[in-house]
């Protein structure tokens, strides 16, 4: 059983962004290499395309930020500590597939 069954989600990714995050508990400020989690973000690097609803698997921490691979992307991203512009929440393996079916991908350019 998953804290995400049952729930109704729909096209738009900010819809189901803000419905997500409603079910869910924000994680540690920091991020556990192997984890999996969602959050808000904001890139400041201009003239750059990004996803404001990172779905990642963090892989390494650093003083700067944090390494994790994109499923949106589907490929490893930087996220910087001032960028991440909303609590950090994990996603436990149980619902993992649950997340990688849900359309959050909102990419953005700076």
């Amino acid at each position: 059983m998953s804290r995400l069954d049952g729930i109704n989600f729909k096209g738009n990714s900010t819809y189901n962004m803000n419905l997500l995050l409603s079910y869910l508990s924000p994680s540690s400020i920091v991020p556990e290499e192997q984890k999996f989690y969602v959050f808000v973000y904001k890139a400041k690097t201009p003239n750059i395309t990004y996803d404001q609803y990172p779905f990642i698997q963090c892989y390494d921490v650093h003083p700067w930020g944090f390494r994790g691979f994109n499923y949106h992307w589907e490929e490893p991203r930087n996220y910087t500590w001032g960028e991440v512009i909303s609590n950090i929440y994990e996603i436990l393996d149980n619902e993992v597939e649950t997340v990688q079916q849900i359309p959050l991908a909102k990419f953005k350019r700076t």
